[in-house]
């Protein structure tokens, strides 16, 4: 078994791909935590993370016709990138209810206008967000939703801190510019 641990990721994976049940411990020893540590920081649950991240070596060592085309640490960050965001979709709207519950709950029989307008715009802001190029949301949504920092980001997505920063800077300009022109539009119409 220590004669794994000297192979590359690449040597590991194609052995493992052959069936060699001890190239895919290794893959799993090297990558587990890490992976475990990422899905952390987007999932407040660390047995869903957990979970997560096993489902991802399960579908690995299920499926050896899989083929990457990058680097297998970058083929299993997105991976469970992906897999916490089929998560977040299941879990939203479960999460969305029970807030719903929450704050019907909390202010009694009605909603107030203030808290329709708020949720209105929460959802513009969702829609502007999700029509940003693919590369800029995935940058927003890691920094804004996951929190990770530049660095973080850049070290994830194997990009340079100045690009990931360039991207935040557009993706702020391009909402910022959509998002005024909504304020401008609803304050005009609050005042007829």
């Amino acid at each position: 078994m220590s004669t794994y641990n000297s192979l590359t990721d690449h040597e590991l994976f194609v052995l493992m791909q052959d069936g060699n049940r001890y190239a895919f411990e290794e893959i799993y020893e090297r990558f587990n935590g890490l992976l475990y540590i990422y899905a952390c920081k987007m999932v407040p649950d660390r047995e869903d993370a957990r979970d997560i991240v096993q489902e991802i070596f399960v579908y690995l060592w299920s499926n050896p016709n899989i083929k990457i085309k990058s680097q297998l640490s970058a083929y299993l960050y997105t991976a469970v990138r992906y897999k916490i965001f089929d998560w977040l979709d299941k879990n939203k709207s479960r999460t969305n209810y029970l807030q719903s519950l929450e704050n019907f709950a909390d202010q009694g029989d009605y909603v107030t206008d203030n808290y329709i307008r708020e949720r209105e715009f929460a959802s513009l802001i969702e829609k502007e967000v999700a029509l940003l190029p693919p590369k800029m949301r995935l940058i927003f949504e890691m920094s804004r939703r996951q929190h990770l920092t530049q660095k973080e980001i850049a070290d994830i997505l194997h990009l340079s801190d100045k690009t990931v920063k360039k991207q935040m800077s557009n993706a702020l300009k391009v909402l910022r510019l959509k998002l005024t022109s909504f304020l401008l539009l609803a304050v005009i119409l609050m005042l007829r």
